[in-house]
């Protein structure tokens, strides 16, 4: 893949998702951030999600040099899409973080340039795009 992908900070850019939790399990999240561990529910989920990161980080490296991902925040605008297109090159899109796909990008400038997406993550495109692609998104 050509480009750079940009490292993304901690908190630059966030992503909301939803959990299920046994009760137990709240109350005693709930319970330290009551003692003071935690500021909030949040402070504790995110610790110990970064904590299980950290712990796993080795393989993670490992995963991410075998499968070629890019990793970070990765952009494609128009004048990058156009020069794939000229190229009679598709981009193959595999990244680890976040890919932005711009507006400027219409649909079918997405689909005669890219040839798939694979993002464990997030794909921000407008919703036009996103339907162009429904097919090559992994």
């Amino acid at each position: 893949m050509s480009g750079t992908a940009h490292r993304l900070k901690a908190g630059a850019d966030t992503e909301k998702i939803t959990i299920n939790l046994g009760h137990v399990d709240l109350g005693h999240i709930d319970l330290l951030v009551q003692e003071g561990f935690y500021a909030n529910r949040t402070d504790l989920i995110r610790t110990a999600i970064r904590n299980q990161l950290e712990r796993h980080a080795d393989a993670a490296r490992q995963s991410v040099a075998r499968q070629k991902l890019d990793l970070g925040l990765r952009h494609f605008g128009r004048a990058e899409l156009v020069a794939a297109e000229k190229s009679g090159r598709p981009l193959e899109i595999r990244v680890l973080g976040l890919v932005r796909i711009g507006e400027d990008v219409s649909p079918e400038l997405a689909r005669s340039a890219i040839a798939s997406i694979s993002v464990l993550g997030a794909l921000q495109a407008s919703p036009a795009v996103k339907e162009a692609l429904a097919d090559r998104i992994r």
